[in-house]
């Protein structure tokens, strides 16, 4: 949850509806009218899941909608991981329609040129049934996610606006949602309100995507995004005693302690800190001991077969069995530490994900849209569709066929 930052907008203010995506951030060509409700290139039409995905869960406008909850949400993370999507397939109508819609209604105005607000993490359907943001706060993870996704489309498009953009996202969130922690130094917390409380400071393991900090690092040196790749090392080697990460932690006192809500639960925020360990590049010296801080998913899932949907994560007792998600951000996990028979139950799983049953709404229990943004990374990455480098570069295979 957090403040996002997008640049100026050419056109109105906020609208509470989907249209306002058609304004268009200044510099980014706005789509031709009749053009197909989301681009459908070559490369995309190759990966089936994510044109799959498009349809299901992606408005004509560019909005990504989460069904699965009352409200019809749409996060600042769904646009994040969208942009991310639609870069890994070559579809850059839909990355500027995903990146319009984003600039057009989580954040909060029409601003001058140059001046930036991160967006806010929650949009949708309020209490008197119209639209619009419904928690201004903003979401940190996101922020530096579309960041990184601005500066990659940057570098593999041609593209300087993007580039430009990225940067001075990352700058903001810099100083919006990085913290010197006494102690500990430089952390990202979640967002820019109400994580900092009577000498306590809460922080998400899930948050600090390795290959995402190194990308922002070699594009803002100086930055605090490697020393907050080796505090999020940190953090994860002091917080995971049995090898499973915590949803959450805090730091008070000059220590990691469990974190004061949520305990030492390690459940659906959790997982994402596996899958971003798996896809860290193996030459990025971080990688490995990453890796090996999170032995005890590999080793529950070995003795039953199953990913567990919970964790205790001060004892390693485990219960539950977790979604199709947790497959997702468990295949590069696996694939990672050269477990054949892990990533090959992942494998299994990710399958529905071709299916045709998967995106029709009347199929019982389809999956639902974390079980597609994470089978998206898992399978994507698995399947040699993206890789990244130690300096955090996206490496998509078609840029490899150019």
């Amino acid at each position: 949850m957090a403040t996002a930052a997008i640049v100026s907008i050419a056109g109105g203010g906020l609208a509470a509806s989907a249209t306002a995506a058609e304004a268009g951030v200044e510099g980014i060509a706005k789509p031709t009218t009749g053009t197909p409700a989301i681009g459908a290139t070559a490369t995309s039409n190759a990966w089936p899941a994510y044109r799959a995905f498009v349809d299901k869960f992606v408005s004509p406008e560019g909005r990504v909608i989460d069904f699965s909850t009352a409200v019809q949400q749409t996060t600042s993370e769904g646009q994040s991981y969208g942009l991310f999507f639609a870069l890994v397939a070559n579809d850059r109508a839909a990355f500027d329609r995903l990146l319009n819609w984003t600039a057009n209604n989580l954040t909060q105005a029409h601003f001058a040129p140059g001046d930036l607000r991160l967006p806010s993490w929650q949009w949708g359907r309020k209490k008197d049934g119209s639209f619009g943001v419904l928690d201004t706060n903003s979401a940190s993870d996101s922020d530096i996610w579309i960041a990184y996704d601005l500066l990659q489309a940057g570098r593999l498009w041609s593209e300087p606006k993007y580039t430009k953009l990225g940067m001075a996202l990352a700058e903001e969130a810099a100083k919006r949602e990085v913290v010197n922690v006494e102690g500990l130094g430089p952390m990202l917390i979640p967002g820019p309100q109400g994580f900092q409380k009577d000498g306590v400071t809460r922080l998400n393991p899930s948050y600090l995507p390795l290959p995402v900090l190194r990308g922002l690092a070699q594009a803002l040196p100086n930055g605090p995004w490697s020393a907050l790749a080796d505090n999020g090392l940190a953090m994860v080697k002091a917080i995971a005693p049995h090898g499973f990460s915590p949803d959450w932690a805090a730091w008070k006192g000059g220590q990691f302690i469990a974190d004061p809500e949520s305990k030492d639960t390690g459940s659906y925020d959790a997982i994402r800190t596996y899958l971003w360990a798996g896809m860290a590049s193996p030459r990025d010296p971080l990688a490995n001991p990453w890796l090996d801080a999170l032995g005890g998913m590999r080793k529950a899932v070995a003795d039953t077969g199953m990913a567990p949907e919970r964790a205790t994560v001060s004892t390693g007792a485990v219960s539950g069995q977790g979604p199709l998600s947790y497959w997702g951000a468990l295949a590069p996990y696996f694939k990672a530490l050269g477990d054949t028979k892990g990533l090959w139950l992942a494998r299994a799983k990710l399958a529905v994900l071709d299916a045709p049953a998967a995106t029709d709404p009347h199929t019982p229990n389809a999956p639902v849209y974390y079980d597609w943004v994470l089978g998206l990374f898992g399978s994507g990455f698995a399947d040699g569709r993206f890789a990244f480098d130690e300096r955090g570069n996206l490496a998509p295979n078609w840029a490899a066929r150019h």
